[in-house]
């Protein structure tokens, strides 16, 4: 028999705008100066070491033996194995091509047609997209290897037309990684994974070894030696998708909203891990109290349960008048936002700060996290105010071109010769004074 204390998952009922900042406090993610110096030095090992440290660490912190014989990645013969894995039913195998298909759908539509601009007559600017040619995609493998998000991230990074997609994920006791990832990556066409895991995997892509290359970005969620390392990774010029902290929730429900659906999505998230955190946003007190009832019954039956409390013990619902409803979700800005009120599409105009909104009574979040098409990797942390998900977008940079006729060079060459001198470039302004002169000179012969 389950017990719950007042503070599981406690009903606030209309606190003061005063408060919400605290409301709102995310657990904590802030890094330790341990964490700081361990992560630090794991980089600056693999950095010198290269795959000696790869084996080294892995033997360390997962207790498995990476031999040189086997070295540290698998190959495209021992990948092709694992799409007759029996433990890969024929379901899951239907299942991981729709979510596939749908992502993919998704992310082919985001293509961006180049721009092309005549600003002045003779001045053409275009703006062109190119592919980052180097990702790193960081695939958790522990209790729950995650195998979703290495189709959320290899999908659009193979329609980006990226050139070299590394994959890494922790390795299982027979020293490869989890077999639904191998799975996964073969039917993407990803040659290029390696079972490893850590800070020490960040490290690999950061830097490349003998056996992992090197690579200019690097995608995934990971535990907090992981984060640690791909904020570090960014002070040795790598890129990485987002900052990143544990996964979040937001419920908006009015009266009508069913309390089993918002209790479903409530477990739905807290089952993610023990520093998860959701969020209920309601006007009726009656229907926070059957919302809390149905997620204390709920959760004594899912097999993670004992995560989902802790994760409880930092979530809450939140009474507050509708009318304030998206003033308080742009103030906490959720990586995930479910609206389960009417007209949820006009209160979904007024949310400004959220990573990916799940709009009425038949959307929950993990249509987003496995299926509907969307991207689940989001930014946490209220980072929704500054960062959106990954889109195509995350796996491609623009260029801009530009062409100048004669014409274009008198359309802008006083322009640009005043705006250098005023800045005291010189030879700036004589650039294209040069040009201004052997337009001049050509009439002249």
């Amino acid at each position: 028999m389950v017990s719950f204390s007042d503070s599981t998952f406690p009903v606030l009922e209309f606190p003061a705008i005063e408060t919400w900042n605290q409301l709102c406090k995310r657990p904590s993610m802030e890094s330790s100066q341990e964490l700081e110096q361990r992560v630090a030095q794991i980089m600056h090992r693999v950095a010198q070491e290269g795959d000696e440290a790869l084996i080294a660490y892995t033997q360390e912190i997962d207790g498995i033996t990476l031999t040189r014989r086997s070295d540290p990645s698998t190959n495209q013969e021992t990948i092709a194995q694992a799409v007759a894995n029996p433990e890969l039913e024929k379901a899951l195998h239907v299942a991981i091509d729709t979510a596939i298909t749908t992502i993919g759908e998704f992310h082919k539509a985001q293509g961006m047609k180049p721009v092309e601009v005549e600003t002045l007559p003779g001045v053409h600017c275009r703006l062109e997209t190119r592919s980052i040619q180097r990702v790193g995609l960081y695939i958790p493998g522990g209790s729950a290897p995650l195998f979703s998000s290495l189709i959320m991230l290899g999908v659009p990074a193979t329609i980006a037309g990226c050139e070299s997609i590394v994959v890494c994920s922790p390795p299982q006791q027979n020293g490869r990684v989890h077999p639904i990832i191998e799975a996964v990556a073969h039917r993407l066409g990803i040659s290029q994974v390696y079972p490893l895991g850590g800070a020490q995997a960040i490290a690999a892509m950061t830097y490349g070894t003998a056996s992992v290359p090197k690579v200019d970005k690097i995608f995934g969620p990971g535990n907090r030696f992981v984060t640690e390392a791909k904020q570090q990774a960014q002070r040795h010029g790598i890129a990485i998708d987002m900052p990143a902290g544990a996964s979040e929730l937001m419920i908006l429900a009015d009266e009508e909203a069913n309390p089993s659906f918002v209790a479903a999505d409530v477990l739905s998230q807290a089952e993610h891990g023990p520093d998860s955190q959701v969020l209920v946003v309601t006007h009726d007190v009656d229907k926070a109290v059957q919302i809390r009832e149905e997620v204390l019954r709920q959760v004594t039956s899912i097999p993670r349960q004992e995560i989902a409390l802790k994760a409880l013990d930092h979530s809450k619902i939140v009474v507050i008048d509708m009318e304030q409803f998206a003033s308080f979700t742009n103030h906490y800005a959720p990586e995930h936002l479910i609206i389960q009120t009417k007209e949820a599409d006009h209160l979904a105009k007024q949310i400004h700060h959220a990573g990916s909104i799940f709009l009425g009574p038949w959307s929950p979040e993990s249509a987003g996290d496995y299926a509907s098409g969307t991207n689940h990797t989001l930014p946490t942390h209220g980072f929704a105010r500054a960062y959106s998900g990954v889109t195509l977008a995350s796996f491609q940079k623009t260029v801009t071109l530009q062409r100048l006729t004669k014409q274009g060079v008198q359309s802008i060459g006083p322009a640009v010769i005043d705006l250098a001198q005023a800045e005291g470039l010189e030879a700036h302004a004589q650039a294209m004074q040069q040009r201004l002169d052997a337009l001049e000179d050509a009439k002249d012969d």
